[in-house]
């Protein structure tokens, strides 16, 4: 069984910077995309970005491109989500998900293989 732990949730101002991290327990993860997702109060779980095992290949959904950066952890198993310029917006419950075989931008929360448990992040104005 594969677990997904994630880190480094906050309490951040606008503007500010925040690094998530999730560690994924050992499997062999050749062909998976390590990605987040975020849900806001009273909205659906949307995608934020992925990123291949290999790291070659990173996708952000357009809300967050051009802020958020998502990289190979520096631990083994481990991927970062540097958050920049933070908005209120950005305020969510971020959960680390783990999928076979791609995870573009739009991909949908019921096709996830496995997820983590989450970590808040709230962004105050």
């Amino acid at each position: 069984q594969v677990q997904l732990v994630e880190s480094g949730g906050g309490l951040m101002q606008t503007g500010d910077s925040l690094r998530l991290s999730c560690a994924a327990s050992k499997h062999n993860f050749t062909f998976y995309y390590l990605g987040w997702f975020r849900q806001a109060p009273g909205k659906e779980r949307e995608f934020v970005a992925s990123i291949s095992w290999s790291g070659g290949v990173t996708n952000y959904a357009q809300s967050v491109k051009g802020r958020f950066t998502i990289s190979p952890g520096a631990a083994k198993n481990t991927v970062d989500l540097e958050m920049n310029s933070l908005k209120p917006e950005d305020t969510a419950i971020y959960y680390c998900a783990l999928r076979r075989n791609g995870m573009p931008e739009g991909t949908l929360p019921a096709s996830i293989d496995y997820w983590g448990q989450g970590t808040q992040v709230t962004v105050s104005s």
